[in-house]
């Protein structure tokens, strides 16, 4: 990774951690939140790449339960985020064709389902990871929302993506 790229995948990761502390919605059940940082996950993944794009998710998210009074979620957000962004960027590599909508959407469901099966765990009841199922989509939802919005404002400002 060169220096730019590390200095990019740094700011990414702050603006992963921001997007996701700047609106946050409580999920009482599971002790969750839904917030916006998949769609600044989504754009550093578009924009950096899959390898970036899961540092920037992972680290970023990982970061903002840490400082937000979630530590009980740290790791599982790191691996979960880190890992649709990973996923995500694999997708726009390995299927260029597709607009990218439909490979950010399967991300965002892999991140649904991650958080459910890690809520089974640390909630230690399947019944009440369930209830975070219908939040997480509303969060993936607002995340693709942003992203669209991102990657189109990016792309009238000529910058690849």
């Amino acid at each position: 990774m060169n220096t730019k790229k590390m200095c990019l995948t740094a700011l990414c990761i702050a603006l992963v951690c921001i997007a996701t502390m700047l609106i946050r919605v409580p999920i009482p059940a599971t002790n969750g939140y839904i917030n916006m940082g998949d769609g600044m996950l989504l754009t550093a993944t578009a924009l950096l790449g899959a390898g970036a794009g899961a540092i920037s998710g992972g680290l970023g998210s990982a970061l903002a339960d840490l400082l937000s009074g979630y530590p009980h979620w740290a790791i599982a957000t790191f691996i979960i985020k880190g890992l649709e962004g990973l996923l995500f960027g694999g997708l726009i590599k390995a299927l260029p064709k597709l607009p990218n909508i439909i490979p950010a959407a399967l991300a965002l469901a892999f991140m649904v389902f991650g958080y459910f099966v890690a809520g089974a765990i640390l909630e230690g009841s399947v019944a009440v990871s369930l209830t975070s199922v219908p939040p997480n989509i509303v969060q993936g939802a607002g995340g693709l929302g942003v992203y669209v919005l991102l990657h189109s404002a990016l792309k009238k400002a000529k910058l690849k993506i």
